[in-house]
């Protein structure tokens, strides 16, 4: 018998030639249990109770409802059940709200539609839950209050075992059998009453703690939106307990808190935010009844404290704006002149960090932003400024030479509001727009959707602001840019003449460095009079509070992203606005008096009276904001192209003697002789020309000295003055190496370590023959 080779070894195993037979790895056995169970999809049965109605309806030949919610579907086939019943349903057995998408959507089914695409707007029974939370918030303010007044100040209250609306739980009971037909409307009432908070508006399975509530509120405003982490704690922390949450199958559900836990936390929020508001509104129907039983002040008052005597006229800020700043806004007299400093100091300052995904959808609009402005008046704005920009600019005297401003414009992004920042394929808001106060406290936003930092989100700011503002307030803007914007309000009318003459702008105190220094002698801070320590930096302060809410909001709904800044917003100036009498003492000392001594031993040791700097100032400022100061870079241009004019009609001079000479050696035609005449004469009209074209320079008139210099002349005039700026900015740098290392030698700074004292003398090496050569 012939043994059988086996196949275990690899020498037995089958060898085939060339590239061999493909294998493919074995497909492993599903589970059973996955695949040999019935599942009863989601929302099947109310898809096909819905398809029975409306099939019902056409054989009836009733006319279809238009509006009709299937709340009213399922009332008629299912006992009254409606819609926000399944959400629950879902929501306790941890299904996603997606999966019912397609089981209740109204539209017919798409056979080439993925059914596993995302859905990134709200659908119907979306919309239903949300306004039934709507309808719910009004009456569910009453038991709140009375629940706070029972509950401040003591411990938790015990949960009883049945959950009445009597208080007491000692009214005398009698039990008697009978059928009752009611709905159940007060049990979210009940439920507050007793400190439980529902996680749906009407038959809901759970309710959470308004004690846990308000707790996660106060965490909320000092970390960030973190119901995942809570849901996810909570889920632990019952599980070590030994609670676990299961479905009706007795399986264990993941996330069982997730979702009802977000909805408890934001509809919460949205009904502390109501009782705020009726608190609001009561205080200031206070307020007004005070202020109309008051004497009536006078109308002007005269300010003898500054150099000039000012009138000032007696007025009010909105209330909005005076709750959030009272140190800004809850003043009586108005009237300050811009150039004296104002009345109002403001800063406003773009991010485009805080964008929101394309993909991340959106649901229904659940709360009134109080900060931001609306897109409609954002928008009427950017409309009212394009249809300016195509109108002729106006005429105007401007304080900045427009070369300097030109300069500013190229070398800040922010001037730019064509430069993309964002990818709008990605998403569709791409930053938020701020307007503070000199105190840092936030007042409005804007939310930027268009890939750059348009002017139409500042000036909607600007101008919201005026309209809360007494018509004879003046109000100092601090912004990166805030010569480019000035220069645009002063050519075109994007702003009414009443607001322009009573509003400056200056830039921001770190970002004034950047600019021209023709543009600095006007809009820099620290030149300005009247600014003191405004720097318009707050800005930036706000957005490193801000920054732990960036990956948040991509990943938030669009109204859930506004909600998310707005109560952050409101958040942070409630303690900025509590902590203003701090601020301004911490500013007083460390600010006025510490720096205002500093510069009053800098001005003694100069042995100089002020008076004399005063001048000295006063000349240099008027002699480098003038004309002549920017002429020479825009007449070089101008000379350029005529000394190119100029080169060529030379060389075609040249060239006409060439051929003139040659001719004449020679005998050549009249004809010849005639058309060699003609192009002299037209060569002598070009030169005329060109002659009158220098003359349009009025280089003359710009520079008498010059005179009678020639062409050739001006233009090594003016190599020589870019010559001499290049040679004092190398010495001048040249001068700061030097000096770091003489003080590094004397001992007055850190040493400087050999790799850095080597990198240093060989940096001045290098420089110092363009220097000697230059």
């Amino acid at each position: 018998m012939t043994p059988t080779k086996s196949l275990n070894t690899r020498k037995a195993q089958l060898v085939s030639f060339g590239l061999g037979q493909h294998f493919v790895s074995p497909r492993k056995a599903r589970d059973k249990r996955k695949t040999q169970t019935l599942v009863e999809l989601p929302g099947a049965e109310l898809k096909r109770r819905r398809l029975l109605a409306q099939i019902q309806r056409l054989l009836d030949h009733a006319p279809p409802q238009t509006g009709t919610s299937h709340c009213t579907v399922l009332g008629d086939h299912a006992g009254g059940i409606n819609h926000t019943s399944i959400l629950d349903d879902l929501e306790f057995t941890g299904t996603d709200i997606e999966t019912s998408e397609e089981t209740v959507s109204d539209k017919p089914a798409d056979l080439g539609r993925n059914p596993h695409k995302r859905r990134i707007l709200p659908d119907n029974p979306t919309n239903m839950l949300y306004e039934n939370w709507r309808k719910l918030i009004p009456t569910l303010v009453e038991p709140q209050l009375k629940y706070h007044a029972r509950t401040i100040g003591q411990g938790l209250e015990k949960t009883y075992k049945v959950i009445s609306a009597c208080a007491t739980l000692t009214c005398a009971q009698k039990k008697t059998s009978l059928l009752c037909l009611f709905f159940d409307s007060n049990l979210p009432q009940a439920l507050l009453h007793h400190g439980l908070f529902p996680t749906a508006p009407s038959q809901p399975r759970m309710a959470v703690s308004v004690d846990l509530l308000s707790f996660y509120r106060a965490l909320f405003e000092r970390s960030c939106d973190a119901i995942n982490a809570l849901a996810s704690a909570l889920k632990t922390h019952y599980s070590r307990r030994g609670f676990q949450v299961t479905d009706s199958q007795g399986d264990v559900v993941q996330e069982p808190f997730r979702r009802g836990l977000g909805y408890a936390v934001q509809w919460y929020d949205v009904l502390q935010v109501e009782i705020e508001r009726q608190v609001d509104a009561g205080l200031q129907r206070s307020r007004d009844y005070v202020a109309s039983h008051r004497p009536p002040p006078p109308p002007t008052v005269t300010n003898e404290e500054s150099l000039t005597s000012t009138v000032l006229h007696f007025g009010r800020c909105a209330p909005l704006i005076a709750q959030r700043c009272p140190a800004c806004f809850g003043g009586t007299l108005y009237g300050r002149p811009v150039d004296q400093g104002g009345d109002i100091h403001v800063a406003t300052d773009g991010n485009f960090h805080h964008r929101h995904r394309r993909s991340a959808g959106d649901c229904p609009r659940f709360y009134e932003p109080t900060y931001f402005l609306s897109k409609q008046f954002v928008d009427a704005v950017g409309h009212r400024i394009d249809a300016q920009r195509k109108q002729p600019p106006k005429l105007r005297t401007s304080l900045v030479p427009d070369e300097a401003i030109d300069q500013c414009e190229s070398a800040y992004e922010a001037a730019d509001g064509k430069k993309q920042k964002a990818a709008m394929d990605s998403f569709d808001d791409t930053g938020i727009m701020a307007l503070i106060c000199r105190h840092d406290i936030p007042l409005f936003f804007a939310n930027i959707d268009s890939p750059g930092e348009q002017q139409k989100y500042s000036v909607a700011l600007i101008e919201h602001l005026f309209t809360l503002l007494p018509p004879q307030a003046t109000v100092v803007t601090l912004y990166d840019v805030g010569c480019v914007l000035a220069r645009s309000l002063s050519k075109f009318e994007i702003l009414p003449p009443e607001v322009v003459s009573r509003l400056r702008f200056a830039t921001t105190a770190m970002h004034a460095y950047g600019h021209e220094w023709a543009c600095q002698l006007v809009h820099n801070p620290r030149i300005c009079i009247g600014l003191g320590l405004s720097d318009g930096e707050g800005t930036e302060r706000l957005w490193s509070r801000f920054v732990r809410l960036i990956g948040v909001e991509r990943s938030s709904s669009r109204q859930r992203r506004l909600w998310l800044i707005d109560r952050q917003a409101t958040a942070i100036g409630s303690e900025m606005k509590a902590d203003l009498g701090d601020w301004i003492r911490r500013r007083l000392n460390r600010g006025i008096k510490a720096q205002g001594s500093a510069a009053l031993d800098i001005i003694d040791r100069c042995e100089t009276s002020v008076d004399d700097l005063q001048a000295q100032w006063a000349d240099q400022r008027q002699a480098q904001l003038s004309i002549r100061a920017h002429a020479p870079a825009r007449l070089r241009k101008e000379l350029d192209t005529v000394l190119a004019l100029q080169a060529d009609l030379d060389a075609s001079e040249r060239a006409l003697q060439t051929t003139r000479t040659m001719l004449e050696k020679e005998t050549a035609s009249n004809d010849t002789l005639d058309a060699l005449e003609s192009l002299q004469r037209g060569h002598d009209r070009l030169m005329t020309k060109v002659e009158a074209l220098y003359s349009s320079l009025n280089v003359h008139d710009r520079f008498p000295e010059l005179n009678g210099v020639s062409l050739d002349f001006v233009r090594v005039l003016l190599m020589t003055h870019d010559l001499k700026i290049n040679i004092r900015k190398r010495a001048i740098a040249s001068f700061f190496e030097w000096d770091k290392l003489d003080r590094a030698v004397g001992g007055s700074h850190q040493a400087l370590g050999t790799k850095l004292h080597q990198h240093t003398r060989k940096a001045i090496a290098k420089r110092q023959p363009a220097l000697m050569t230059a």
